[in-house]
């Protein structure tokens, strides 16, 4: 594949191909004067002065997306974004207009006409074409500038598909636009279309190994087992459809059990996957509980309330089906670690100003970087200084009204239960601040 230097290693290959057709055809000789080929935008070919001498003008005006190549993908990462698993190539098209310009009668139209037949003659740019326009010669390679000498890195040579010229044929209307928006005074012209050029990243990607085989060789037939048909919605392969906190609540708190329901979750080995790509947590925990095809169970335990902050987790079962030697790891559904506030009922006097002073103890551990604040009734009150990680806020409610409202701890807007969903109908926890 090519680089970001290929569009203007293209442009300088039509240009050395224009020259070196100038030259073999003697097209200096034909019009007595000196003919060149240059690469400016149109309102920059005449001089100030207004002498304008006998050039080619190749201008790229337009990019467009290859038609063919668009529908492959964009770049891929993992899940995590941080591994790069593709460098899928940027597909273009270049559109260009040759421009004749000469001072002498019929000058340019000499000139048009043999840039034509060049790109008539020439349709297809080989690899040899490239390498000769882009790699100089030992002694005159120190002397060009360094945006030329870098060109010559572009890959245009090496890319998989060649590059081809088309004729494009513009109508007076499309014509008139261009040379409008150039803000210059119209000269003989017929446009082009080099495709396809392919820009790749070169960054490393994640390989993967080469099938060793396609399952089980039948003993009869010697072949391989292949692709098996179940007829059935369900496959054969262990999946967890739901993550079900305890007690019916949407969220899950630590030292509680957690159940993963899904099919094909029973065999040895059982262990629960928990990720945080925010949190930077990775861990594995042992399933509990009798081995069932239906369910695995799990706990977070409260003991490790440091290592499990509040958050959304990826979890993940793995385990070695009846019959396997091999372990498998099941889809990934996503669960929420809420607080639990570990002190609650209390009771707050009023001091002399009217404030009242409220510590909350909570599980998890509160990391740096996270926000707490505490919901007491219908006012949202912001704790005071603290230092994380920490497992206890001090609260300031100024001017507080007596009454018992209910008490919720809020960490990055995750808050911590309140309604106890085991009953019907669903009742609040006694999660209360009595002020007095």
């Amino acid at each position: 594949m090519s680089n970001a230097l290929a569009i203007a290693g293209v442009t300088a290959v039509l240009r050395d191909r224009l020259n070196d057709g100038l030259v073999n055809h003697n097209v200096s000789g034909v019009l007595g004067s000196t003919v060149t080929v240059s690469v400016l935008p149109p309102d920059r070919v005449v001089p100030v002065d207004g002498t304008e001498s006998s050039q080619l003008n190749l201008f790229l005006y337009r990019v467009t997306p290859n038609t063919g190549w668009r529908n492959e993908d964009l770049p891929a990462h993992d899940a995590a974004g941080r591994q790069r698993l593709t460098n899928p190539p940027l597909a273009l098209d270049l559109h260009y207009l040759i421009s004749a310009y000469s001072g002498g009668d019929l000058h340019a139209e000499i000139l048009l006409g043999y840039a034509m037949q060049l790109m008539h003659e020439f349709p297809v740019i080989t690899r040899a074409m490239i390498r000769t326009a882009l790699t100089p010669s030992p002694d005159v390679g120190l002397d060009l500038p360094p945006a030329l000498r870098a060109l010559a890195d572009c890959g245009l040579a090496d890319q998989v598909e060649q590059l081809r010229i088309t004729p494009q044929f513009l109508n007076p209307e499309e014509m008139s636009k261009l040379w409008t928006a150039t803000q210059s005074n119209y000269r003989p012209t017929a446009a082009y279309q080099v495709s396809v050029v392919l820009i790749a990243a070169s960054r490393a990607t994640r390989p993967t190994l080469p099938v060793l085989t396609r399952g089980e060789v039948d003993p009869l037939s010697g072949r391989e087992r292949g692709v098996v048909v179940t007829p059935s919605l369900i496959p054969p392969l262990p999946t967890i459809e739901a993550v079900v906190p305890a007690d019916n609540q949407p969220v899950v708190r630590l030292g509680e059990t957690v159940t993963l329901e899904g099919h094909y979750l029973d065999g040895g080995s059982r262990e629960v996957a928990l990720h945080n790509e925010h949190a930077s947590v990775d861990e594995l925990l042992p399933a509990s509980g009798p081995s069932s095809a239906e369910q695995m169970d799990f706990v977070i335990p409260a003991a490790r309330a440091d290592d499990f902050p509040v958050g959304i987790y990826d979890v993940t079962a793995r385990l070695v089906r009846p019959g396997e030697v091999e372990a498998r790891q099941t889809n990934r559904l996503a669960c929420i670690v809420a607080p639990n506030i570990t002190n609650l009922p209390q009771a707050v006097a009023r001091d002399g100003s009217g404030d009242a002073h409220i510590t909350i103890d909570f599980t998890p551990t509160l990391r740096p970087g996270q926000t707490a604040s505490l919901l007491l009734g219908q006012h949202e009150i912001m704790p005071e200084s603290f230092v994380a990680p920490t497992a206890t806020l001090e609260f300031i409610v100024e001017n507080a009204a007596a009454g018992a409202p209910l008490a919720r701890l809020r960490i990055d807007g995750i808050d911590s239960p309140v309604v106890d969903r085991s009953t019907t109908p669903p009742t609040f926890f006694d999660h209360r601040v009595t002020i007095t």
